[in-house]
């Protein structure tokens, strides 16, 4: 007598199909959204660890300069690469570009050989270095700007970065005479500092020798 197969194999249903697809599409578009943020995160995170480079190396300013009224570098402006004139040489009175050049690329003249100085997009940092802080009693920066894209503004009783595209020029703002207290630099001795940037998704990064 023949033995009836019992075994009978069963597929996946259609809800559980659709249910499979629909926890699949869910995941993906987690990790879809959730991914550009996370990138961001970890750039702003190496800007930050860029800014704290720029105020060591202002600290180690101070210290090769002992002998100058407040041991930090007069005001100038640093255009990237594009400052570096023919030979790939600072001018002998730009003083923003001797800093890039001379503390935060290891004393490199040819920058487009050695550049340790960029931001994780790639791009050179520009450096624009106010004037004393200290020195002007009515305790404003003035209209101190790099362009209209990325320039200081006021807030909060003191200054930051602002602008029609802050984040574009990729500016690095050091103060001199200059404190944090946030996103915001108010006035301080003359001797002090701040720095200032504008992150790509979290705001002004501000820190200083205080």
């Amino acid at each position: 007598m023949a033995k009836n197969n019992t075994n009978t194999k069963q597929g996946f249903t259609i809800i559980e199909v659709v249910l499979v697809l629909a926890i699949a599409g869910l995941i993906f578009l987690m990790v879809f959204v959730a991914l550009p943020a996370l990138q961001r995160s970890q750039r702003d995170t190496a800007r930050r660890n860029d800014m704290s480079r720029v105020d060591t190396s202002l600290v180690q300013y101070q210290t090769n300069n002992s002998t100058k009224s407040n041991n930090l570098p007069s005001p100038g402006v640093y255009t990237g690469k594009s400052d570096f004139k023919e030979g790939n040489n600072c001018g002998s009175t730009d003083t923003a570009c001797l800093f890039v050049r001379d503390y935060m690329n290891s004393g490199a003249a040819e920058m487009e050989k050695v550049n340790e100085f960029e931001d994780p997009e790639g791009v050179p940092y520009s450096v624009l270095i106010t004037d004393n802080w200290a020195k002007d009693a009515s305790g404003t920066l003035g209209n101190i700007q790099y362009s209209e894209n990325s320039k200081l503004v006021e807030k909060d009783g003191g200054w930051t970065i602002g602008g029609n595209n802050p984040f574009s020029e990729h500016v690095v703002y050091i103060v001199p005479g200059g404190r944090c207290e946030g996103e915001v630099v108010k006035q301080s001795q003359k001797r002090h500092f701040a720095v200032l940037y504008r992150l790509e998704g979290a705001g002004v990064y501000c820190i200083d020798d205080q």
